[in-house]
């Protein structure tokens, strides 16, 4: 297999959890004997294919759980537009059936983005994710921001829905919100922590800064600064803290 690129094109280089993936695979390669094949990445709650059609076409072999029909009939569209349908697998599940519909294969990457917003159980959650995960593979969880929402809210003026979000357990800002919780860092962690088979090795914030660049801005710097500039952000609390989306990279023990 040819070496990939240092830095694929899609998602952009300021994006911190893509290069962090991408840099996981590395190492993913590097584990696997001669002979062994491409690394696996089992992406839950993939739907359409937004990270699971870009890693098929690093090479990998990807399956995505869902369980929207319609989502997974656009990821097939995209896999086949994109050349890689061999590459990616779907499979219509939730993800308290992970293991029955993945017949127990582990995988090197498993991905949870924008899936603990969603279900009934995140600790049932997280603790399938860890059980589909090969011994030293990586679990990457990328969660709505409970702190970054409510300054959302109040600076587009829904000042109502900012203290109802900021005081309700859950983020929620009411019966209507589609989504069934939100989190903070702490929280993140926390839920990562006290899952045996997980030993959690960073958190980090994603866009955390680099949406709040005016296009046109007058000082933007040499073309790397805003990547270097998102990266030191993404670790510094409290900027950390206040990202949109909350990034956790969980290490799976060695059996």
């Amino acid at each position: 297999m040819t070496a990939r690129p240092a830095r694929p094109p899609v998602p952009p280089a300021v994006d911190v959890v893509a290069a962090s993936l991408y840099d996981e695979l590395a190492a993913a390669r590097a584990r696997r004997a001669a002979g062994e094949g491409a690394p696996h990445v089992l992406d839950v709650g993939g739907g359409s294919g937004a990270w699971a059609v870009p890693l098929a076409a690093e090479g990998c072999e990807v399956t995505v759980v869902d369980s929207s029909a319609n989502a997974l009939a656009v990821l097939r569209s995209r896999a086949r537009d994109a050349g890689v349908a061999d590459r990616v697998r779907a499979l219509q599940a939730d993800v308290d059936a992970l293991a029955e519909v993945t017949d127990g294969v582990h995988a090197d990457l498993v991905l949870g983005h924008g899936l603990l917003e969603y279900v009934d159980d995140p600790v049932a959650a997280v603790r399938s994710l860890a059980a589909a995960t090969a011994p030293c593979g990586l679990v990457s969880l990328l969660v709505a921001n409970r702190y970054a929402a409510v300054l959302a809210r109040v600076v587009s003026g829904r000042v109502g829905e900012a203290r109802r979000m900021l005081a309700d357990p859950a983020g929620r800002w009411g019966p209507a919100d589609q989504l069934l919780r939100r989190m903070d860092t702490a929280e993140v962690t926390a839920l990562v922590e006290q899952e045996e088979a997980l030993t959690l090795e960073r958190v980090q914030g994603y866009r955390v800064l680099a949406d709040l660049v005016p296009e046109h801005a007058p000082d933007a710097g040499a073309p790397g600064d805003l990547a270097e500039l998102e990266a030191l952000a993404a670790t510094t609390p409290p900027l950390r803290d206040l990202a949109s989306r909350i990034h956790v990279l969980a290490r799976r023990t060695g059996d």
